[in-house]
């Protein structure tokens, strides 16, 4: 498991560079006292391990940016692709707050030739934008939810896609998450595209921290959603990480089919394959203990496998214990 003493750690994501495995980490100081306060302070570390279940914390990857900027208030979720010429590509999500102290998120960019030191590009290269996209102007939700960009190449080596977790401006106000999306021909002018689910009355408030798979030969996207952000329909489930089985990676996507895959306990599920003997394992972070308080720290690898028509993490598998905080 990774944590670190002095801070609480939640959400990640990783890169393989053929000989470490990479772990990027929003973190913030245990010195807020109060967890609900770490999103507005969060930085992106960065860990590093051979084995992903011991981890070495290195220099941070991004830190916010100075005002006014997107990113001015915190730095979050987001994914590391590579170019063919061998630079890293890591877009995340940039944080500010509009002139009626509401979040307002959007996409950022920054490049790195090994994973150690990261430049920003200047930003933001996406922005939720109407029709297609509910923005702060709605009124309707907490915040302008566009973040956690998902990238990926197009399965046909035609360029590339992102998924991003963004809202319908129309329907169930607990069920417009989408799947937001957008496309480039070369990670670095990007097309912002309709989106690649639609609302839905039994649906979901937010779709956060999209990834998609091909796990044994079975394609698969995970999204994270707490049942106190999703339909009355969805509640009884309390799922933290979900699974739907899709037919093409890049979409459409049914959310209607989705099930979960952990409870409230662990959220943002993510998978990656083991260079070793390439098995798919699952991550998350230790989302609340017994008594529904906020925990932190990533988990060790857990092995999923199809049982029937839906992924589970396998019965080898320890169950993690969240601990106190």
């Amino acid at each position: 498991m990774f944590d670190l003493p002095g801070s609480w750690v939640w959400d990640y994501w990783f890169a393989d560079d053929g000989e470490q495995y990479h772990l990027f980490f929003l973190y913030a100081s245990r010195a807020l006292h109060d967890p609900d306060a770490r999103h507005h302070r969060a930085s992106i570390g960065h860990a590093v391990s051979t084995d992903l279940r011991t981890w070495t914390q290195v220099e941070d990857a991004l830190v916010r940016s100075d005002a006014p900027a997107f990113d001015d208030l915190a730095t979050w979720t987001g994914s590391v692709v590579r170019r063919d010429d061998g630079e890293w590509v890591m877009f995340y999500t940039g944080a500010s707050l509009d002139s009626s102290g509401k979040n307002v998120q959007s996409i950022g960019m920054a490049t790195s030739p090994d994973l150690m030191r990261w430049t920003k590009r200047p930003g933001p290269i996406l922005r939720a934008a109407p029709p297609r996209y509910e923005t702060i102007e709605s009124d309707a939700w907490q915040d302008e939810a566009f973040r956690d960009p998902w990238v990926l190449r197009d399965p046909g080596g035609d360029g590339w896609h992102m998924l991003i977790t963004a809202r319908a401006p129309e329907g169930e106000v607990f069920g417009r998450g989408v799947v937001g999306h957008a496309t480039s021909p070369d990670l670095d002018a990007w097309t912002l595209r309709e989106p690649l689910s639609s609302p839905s009355a039994d649906g979901f408030g937010q779709l956060e921290v999209l990834q998609v798979e091909v796990v044994d030969g079975r394609p698969v996207l995970l999204f994270s959603c707490l049942a106190d952000h999703a339909t009355a329909a969805r509640g009884g489930d309390r799922g933290g990480t979900w699974a739907v089985n899709i037919d093409s990676l890049t979409g459409p996507y049914d959310i209607s089919g989705a099930y979960p895959l952990t409870d409230e306990r662990l959220y943002v599920g993510r998978l990656l394959r083991r260079r070793e003997d390439g098995r798919w394992m699952l991550f998350a972070f230790r989302n609340a203990d017994e008594t529904g308080a906020f925990v932190g720290g990533v988990t060790d690898p857990m092995p999923v496998e199809w049982r029937g028509d839906r992924l589970v993490v396998a019965e080898t598998a320890e169950a993690p214990e969240p601990a106190a905080s």
